[in-house]
């Protein structure tokens, strides 16, 4: 679904919306700027991770005040996407929410946050690492739904 300014509608999702779908919404509205009106949320929602947090606030994103949102509510609320993207990794968590069509849904497993383990400087290397994944992938989206020029 395009909404009424024809921007393409994006939702992230994952279990909690304390992590990956909030790293993926914050990418794509700095990457994609106005092409896309984005969203995310989870099937559980949670308070955002500290690490993910700290990694974002490293690459000039504050969310500090960011809140998580239950993907349930959208739905109830009638709200309609073009593309709804679970960003958890379906072998691993058996919660990872899958919705029956209308749209275009796609999966890009991402691990978990919350399952980091080491030191704290080792799972604030593992969020770098999974953030900067993250931003990879939505350059690619972002290319990949680019409208052809018209010439």
């Amino acid at each position: 679904m395009a909404s009424v300014d024809d921007r393409t509608k994006v939702l992230f999702i994952c279990v909690h919306n304390s992590g990956r779908s909030q790293i993926a919404e914050e990418y794509l509205k700095r990457i994609g700027g106005d092409r896309f009106e984005v969203e995310s949320a989870g099937f559980k929602p949670t308070g955002l991770d500290p690490l993910i947090k700290q990694v974002m606030e490293e690459d000039g994103f504050d969310l500090r005040d960011k809140k998580t949102q239950a993907v349930w509510d959208l739905f109830r609320e009638g709200r309609l996407f073009k593309y709804v993207i679970t960003v958890c990794d379906r072998a691993n968590e058996e919660e990872c929410p899958i919705f029956p069509r209308p749209f275009v849904q796609l999966n890009w497993p991402f691990p978990d946050p919350a399952a980091f383990t080491g030191t704290e400087d080792e799972k604030l290397e593992q969020a770098r690492t999974l953030r900067d994944s993250i931003r990879k992938r939505i350059q690619q989206f972002v290319e990949e739904t680019k409208e052809p020029s018209k010439s």
